[in-house]
């Protein structure tokens, strides 16, 4: 168990592990649900629909490119249905010749805050394999949502496989770890700044920062938050709707509200 992350080998991982891979030299990682026979569904942009042109196909995410019917290894690498970002390939293809790591599960509060990186562990537990899995091949037949990169990404998807766990009040906020790191990282750096005030010296002031950044990848952990509660993969779509609903709600509500017209002054009679 390192500070980065947990580099494995392929003959340890099991059925319902979550694992992953960094991309652009340790600039994100991509994450799935290993669900055995060397098979990873992860969950990935929607494929482009059948007919569109050239142009529009170049913009398909670049793993459905390298992962599909050509792969060498297994047939049905790539399988992915119409209108849905859930995707099984072989392990080959997710990892694209990267290396295998491990996301940890029930680390201690310590572990957590020393990591160097957020989308490596959490301080929920993990479910049983078996019922890991079963969420994972479930979404494979019906979806997870549409993809975004702050709010429901891969790493949410692993992360849902594993706990079952959705935010159930704040809609905006996702559960992954490596997108609050991203958030975080500036954050830190914008709130901490009055405190560097009172900090001596540069090793003050990114003490001061480091401070901010941890304590903000730890309160927005899944494993601490409490805005968050168990939802069964058979519901899981009637969640989605109705989060996607209060959503274009708020849109809505904000782009009806009058605006505020200021008082005319009146002229003065001559």
């Amino acid at each position: 168990m390192g500070l980065l992350s947990n580099r494995v080998e392929r003959s340890e991982i099991r059925p319902g592990d979550h694992i992953y891979t960094w991309r652009a030299v340790y600039a994100y990682s991509h994450h799935g649900i290993y669900v055995g026979g060397s098979k990873v569904v992860h969950f990935t942009r929607k494929k482009e629909a059948e007919g569109s042109d050239s142009s529009n196909s170049n913009s398909t995410s670049s793993l459905l490119l390298e992962a599909s019917s050509e792969c060498p290894t297994f047939p049905d690498c790539g399988f992915q249905l119409p209108d849905s970002g859930v995707v099984l390939t072989c392990l080959d293809c997710f990892l694209r010749n990267g290396s295998l790591y491990c996301f940890e599960y029930g680390v201690p509060s310590a572990v957590f805050l020393a990591k160097l990186r957020g989308g490596t562990c959490t301080i929920a537990q993990s479910d049983p394999p078996e019922d890991v899995v079963h969420r994972a091949m479930y979404l494979l037949q019906n979806g997870f949502g549409n993809y975004d990169i702050f709010e429901n990404n891969c790493e949410d998807f692993a992360l849902y496989c594993k706990t079952g766990l959705l935010p159930v009040e704040e809609p905006g906020i996702g559960t992954s770890g490596q997108a609050s790191s991203a958030i975080g990282v500036p954050l830190a750096a914008l709130l901490s700044t009055p405190l560097k005030l009172f900090a001596a010296g540069p090793l003050g002031m990114a003490t001061v920062t480091a401070g901010m950044y941890c304590a903000g990848r730890y309160i927005t952990d899944i494993g601490v938050r409490k805005d968050v509660a168990k939802i069964e993969v058979e519901n899981l779509s009637s969640h989605l709707s109705r989060r996607l609903i209060e959503d274009e709600g708020s849109v809505n509500i904000q782009s009806e509200k009058p605006k505020t017209l200021l008082p005319m002054k009146r002229k003065r009679e001559r």
